[in-house]
C-alpha cells in the first residue's frame, strides 16, 4: 500500500486523504491481523499483508479497485452486508460461508469478521473498516472427521471376521457384527450372555476361557480350536475349527470392563488340510484353487513351494521365493519376529502362527497372518503346509472398532454429565417451590409497609375525629406511598416466580436499547463509561417491553455497584442459533434467539455467589442497599418469556449478564406504532357488569365507574355474574376478577357469556398472573387485561379507553 501510486485511484494522493482516513489505515497497517477498508463512493478496497493469504491470486489487483469488482463472485451475497454497514450499522459473523474464485478456481471459503461503519472528518458514513479470520481449514476438518468416522463404522459392519463386545463378568454382547450375526444368526445376541446365548458350547472350557481373560487381564489367542454349536436353530450341533482373540477392554480407571472378541470360522481350512495330509498332491491341487496364499516347506523349514496366488501378489516368479528367500517379500521391521517364531516352530513341531506385513507387487506392504501345520508319518515331521491370509482388512476394522468404543465411552460420559445437570436442575426447581413458603423475607418488607399503611390510617381517623385537618395530607401520601412499594414488591416477587402479568408484543430490541440509552446512563453516573454495541440485522423478539426496560435497568445498576471506582459497561445484541447441544446447555429449546448482554469491568462473582444470585432476597450489598429481588425478578421475567438467564463472571475481571429471548416470525412495524392516548370524556350512561368476590374493591369499582357516568351491575361470584349476563338486561362492558369462587373463574365467565353477547367487551383484572387462564398474552378483541393494584384513575381510563376503541 505505502509503494502504490495512489493520484489515479478516487482516493487521490495520501497526503491529502482526510484525518478519519489516515488514522483508520495506520491501524491497519499496523495490525498483524487481517483488515481492509472500503472507502468512498466507489467503496475503493485498501488491506493489510496480513490480508493477502485470504485474496489469494487477487492480490496485489485488488489494491484500489471498487469492493464489489473485488468479489464480484460473492456480490450478491456481500453487496447487502456493505449497504447495511454504510447506513451505519455494524455486521458480526461468527461463521460466514461463501464460494470465491481467488486461487484459479471457484472454491468454498469459511470467515468470521466484524464490518464496523466508519465515519469522515464530519460524522457522515463513508466506509467500511473490516476485521477478518479466514476458518475455512477448520470447518473442513470437522466435516473430514464425520466422514471418517463414517468410514470406520462401515469396515466395522463389513468386516469378514466375526467381532463382538462383551461386557461384565457374565460377558453380555453388547455390539455385534454382521459377520458374528451370521454365524450365530439365529440367537437373539444383544444383552445375552453368553452362557445364555450359546448354552451347547457348557463344558467345551470356552465359558472358562473368558472368565479366566476377565479376571486376569490377560488376553488370550486361540488357534484352529475345535468348538461344537448350533448353526440353526434344528440343526444337531456341529464341530466348527475357529482362529480367535479375547482381548481384555479397560475402563478409564484401568480395570478389565470387557472383552474384545473377533475371529474367523477355519473350519474350512482344517478340514482341508486333514485331506491333504493324504497327499502333497492333493494339497497342491486344492490350494492351488484358493484364494489365500498357500506354501509347502521341507522338515527343515525351507519353503519349496507356493501357489500361484503367492507369485500373483509379489509380482516373483517360480522359484525366487524358494528356501530363505521368502523373507525378501516380509517388511524389514516384521522380519525377525516372523523368522523366530518360524525357528520355534520348527524346533517344536506345533503349528506356526505370525503376523507379518507382505510386499505386493507395486510396493505396497499389506499385513497377513501366516499359519502352518506340520505333516506327520510315523511320527516324524516330512512336511510343512501353511496358508497366508490378508487381515489388512480386519486390523482396520479392529481399529475402527476400537474408536467405536472410544466414542461410546465418551457417550456414557456425556450423558452422565447430562444426568448431572438434570439433577441439579431438579434440585434448583425445588429450591424454587421451598422459596413460596420462606415467608421471613416477604414478612419482614410488608409488616414494614403495613406499619406505614395502617399507622397513616389510625392518625387520619383521630384527625377527623377531633375535626382537624393538619397533616392529612402527609398522612395521605405516607399511605399512598407504602401502597405503592407494596404493589412494586409484589410485582418483583411475581416476577421472581414468573407469574406476572405480561403484556409481550413483538419490538426491536436494539430501539428498545437505543431509547434507555440516556436514561442508564445517568443512572450509572458519569465514572462509567457505557457502551452500547447494537447487531446489525437483529432479528425480533416478541416480550413485555416494559419489563425488559426494568430487566435492563436493573443489570445496569448491578454492573454500576459492581465498579465502585468507576469502569465501563458494555450493553451488546446479538442474534444466536442454538442447536440441541447448545440449547440443552442453557435449558432451552433448539432454535433462534436473540441476545441481550450486559457486561462490566467490575469485581467479578466466585462461583458460590453466581450459585445463588437468582435465590430471592439474596444480595451481597451492605444492609440497606437492596432487596435481593433484581436478578430474581430478571430470571423469572426471561423464563416466563421463554428464554434464560446465564452468568459468566471472572474474579477481578469483571461479569457478563446474558439474556436469551426467542425470535419473533412475524412482523414488528405495525405492533410498534404507538398509539396516541384518548381524552377522558364523560361515559354516555353505558351499562357495566362487576364481578368480584371482595366487596371493597366492588364497591371502589362501582363507585368511580358511576361518578364518570356509566350504569353499574353487580355480582360477588362466577355463577351470580353469569346469570345477570344470561338475562335480558342490556350490558355493554363486563369487568371481572379472573380468580372467582363458585367454580367458574373469570375466563369462563367471559367465555359463556360471549356465545349469547359475541360482541361483549371484557376487562380482565388480576392479582397475579393467571396467564394460562386468560390467553398467555392472546387476547381475543374486545379483551383487555388490568393488574392489581390500580389507580382508580387508571381504572376509568382503561375502561373508557376500552368503550371508544370498540364501541358502546
Amino acid at each position: 500500500m505505502r509503494a502504490f501510486d495512489w493520484s489515479a485511484t478516487p482516493l487521490g494522493e495520501p497526503h491529502a486523504w482526510p484525518l478519519s482516513l489516515k488514522t483508520l489505515v495506520r491501524v491497519l497497517l499496523s495490525s498483524t491481523q487481517p483488515m481492509f477498508l472500503a472507502w468512498g463512493v466507489e467503496r475503493t478496497w485498501l488491506y493489510n499483508d496480513a490480508f493477502t493469504p485470504i485474496l489469494g491470486d487477487k492480490h496485489p489487483a485488488a489494491l484500489a479497485r471498487p469492493s464489489m469488482e473485488v468479489w464480484a463472485e460473492a456480490k450478491e451475497v456481500l453487496e447487502p452486508l456493505f449497504d447495511q454497514v454504510f447506513a451505519g450499522e455494524a455486521v458480526y459473523m461468527e461463521d460466514f460461508g461463501l464460494t470465491l474464485h481467488r486461487r484459479g478456481r471457484s472454491e468454498e471459503a469459511h470467515f468470521g469478521f466484524c464490518y464496523t461503519p466508519a465515519p469522515d472528518d464530519h460524522g457522515h458514513v463513508v466506509g467500511l473498516f473490516g476485521t477478518c479470520i479466514e476458518t475455512t481449514a477448520q470447518v473442513v476438518a470437522t466435516r473430514t472427521l464425520s466422514a471418517e468416522r463414517e468410514q470406520f463404522s462401515q469396515l466395522f459392519e463389513q468386516s469378514p471376521s466375526f467381532i463382538t463386545v462383551l461386557r461384565g463378568p457374565e460377558h453380555r454382547f453388547e455390539l455385534v457384527n454382521p459377520a458374528c450375526r451370521k454365524l450365530l444368526g439365529h440367537r437373539d445376541l444383544l444383552g445375552m450372555s453368553v452362557r445364555e446365548a450359546v448354552p451347547e458350547v457348557d463344558g467345551q472350557g470356552f465359558f472358562e476361557l473368558l472368565d479366566g481373560v476377565y479376571s486376569t487381564g490377560q488376553p488370550f489367542r486361540g488357534n484352529g480350536l475345535p468348538i461344537t454349536f448350533q448353526l440353526t436353530p434344528d440343526a444337531e450341533p456341529e464341530l466348527r475349527y475357529l482362529d480367535f482373540v479375547y482381548q481384555p477392554m479397560r475402563d478409564a480407571l484401568g480395570e478389565v470392563s470387557g472383552i474384545f472378541v473377533e475371529g474367523v470360522d477355519v473350519t474350512g481350512s482344517y478340514k482341508a488340510a486333514a485331506d491333504l495330509a493324504e497327499s502333497e498332491a492333493q494339497f497342491r491341487t486344492l490350494a492351488e484353487a484358493m484364494q489365500n496364499h498357500a506354501w509347502m516347506a521341507l522338515p527343515d523349514g525351507n519353503l519349496n513351494w507356493f501357489n500361484s496366488r503367492v507369485y500373483e501378489f509379489s509380482g516373483a516368479v517360480a522359484g525366487e521365493l524358494d528356501g530363505e528367500a521368502w523373507a525378501r517379500i516380509v517388511h524389514p521391521d516384521d522380519i525377525d519376529e516372523a523368522a523366530d517364531r518360524w525357528a520355534a516352530a520348527l524346533a517344536s513341531g506345533e503349528p506356526y502362527e505370525a503376523e507379518f506385513r507382505l510386499r505386493r507387487a507395486d510396493g505396497v506392504y499389506r499385513w497377513h497372518i501366516a499359519r502352518a501345520v506340520a505333516l506327520r508319518a510315523d511320527g516324524l515331521i516330512v512336511s510343512w503346509i501353511g496358508t497366508n491370509t490378508d487381515i489388512e482388512d480386519q486390523k482396520a476394522a479392529a481399529q475402527a472398532l476400537a474408536d467405536i468404543n472410544a466414542s461410546l465411552e465418551e457417550q456414557v460420559a456425556a450423558r452422565t454429565a447430562d444426568l448431572m445437570v438434570a439433577e441439579e436442575a431438579l434440585r434448583q426447581s425445588q429450591k424454587m417451590e421451598a422459596v413460596g413458603q420462606l415467608t421471613g423475607g416477604i414478612a419482614h418488607d410488608f409488616n414494614n409497609l403495613l406499619t406505614g399503611i395502617a399507622g397513616s390510617l389510625e392518625m387520619l381517623e383521630l384527625r377527623l375525629a377531633e375535626g382537624r385537618e393538619d397533616g392529612i395530607q402527609r398522612y395521605l401520601g405516607v399511605a399512598q406511598a407504602s401502597t405503592r412499594r407494596a404493589a412494586a414488591l409484589t410485582q418483583r416477587l411475581l416476577a421472581f416466580s414468573r407469574r406476572q402479568t405480561l403484556d409481550p408484543k413483538p419490538i426491536d430490541v436494539n430501539r428498545l436499547v437505543a431509547g434507555m440509552d440516556e436514561l442508564v446512563r445517568r443512572t450509572v453516573g458519569p465514572t462509567i463509561e457505557v457502551e452500547v454495541v447494537g447487531a446489525g440485522g437483529l432479528w425480533p423478539t416478541r416480550i413485555d417491553p416494559s419489563q425488559l426496560e426494568s430487566a435492563l435497568l436493573n443489570l445496569a445498576i448491578n454492573a454500576r455497584d459492581a465498579m465502585p471506582n468507576g469502569g465501563r459497561i458494555t450493553i451488546e445484541t446479538a442474534n444466536k442459533w442454538l442447536d440441541a447441544r447448545a440449547a440443552k446447555e442453557r435449558d432451552l429449546e433448539a432454535g433462534q434467539y436473540i441476545s441481550l448482554c450486559v457486561t462490566d469491568t467490575g469485581a467479578g462473582m466466585t462461583a458460590e455467589v453466581i450459585e445463588r444470585a437468582f435465590d430471592p432476597f439474596f444480595t451481597t450489598k451492605p444492609l440497606g442497599g437492596g432487596t435481593g429481588l433484581g436478578l430474581s425478578m430478571v430470571h423469572g421475567f426471561a423464563r416466563q418469556s421463554g428464554g434464560q438467564v446465564r452468568i459468566y463472571s471472572e474474579v477481578g475481571v469483571g461479569t457478563t449478564m446474558r439474556l436469551y429471548l426467542p425470535r419473533f416470525a412475524g412482523e414488528i412495524a405495525a405492533a410498534e406504532a404507538d398509539e396516541e392516548p384518548s381524552v377522558a370524556t364523560a361515559a354516555d350512561g353505558e351499562t357495566v357488569l362487576v364481578v368480584d368476590d371482595e366487596e371493597p374493591i366492588r364497591m371502589l369499582i362501582a363507585e368511580v365507574l358511576e361518578e364518570a357516568g356509566y350504569r353499574v351491575l353487580a355480582a360477588a361470584d362466577g355463577p351470580s355474574g353469569l346469570k345477570v349476563l344470561q338475562s335480558s338486561a342490556h350490558i355493554d362492558l363486563l369487568i371481572t376478577d379472573v380468580g372467582l369462587p363458585g367454580g367458574i373463574n373469570g375466563r369462563q365467565v367471559a367465555d359463556a357469556a360471549r356465545t349469547t353477547r359475541p360482541s361483549l367487551k371484557v376487562l380482565f383484572v388480576t392479582g397475579y398472573a393467571e396467564n394460562a387462564v386468560i390467553g398467555n398474552g392472546h387476547l381475543e378483541a374486545g379483551m383487555a387485561v388490568i393488574t392489581k393494584p390500580f389507580a382508580m384513575a387508571s381504572l376509568a381510563s382503561r375502561v373508557q379507553e376500552i368503550m371508544e376503541r370498540y364501541g358502546s
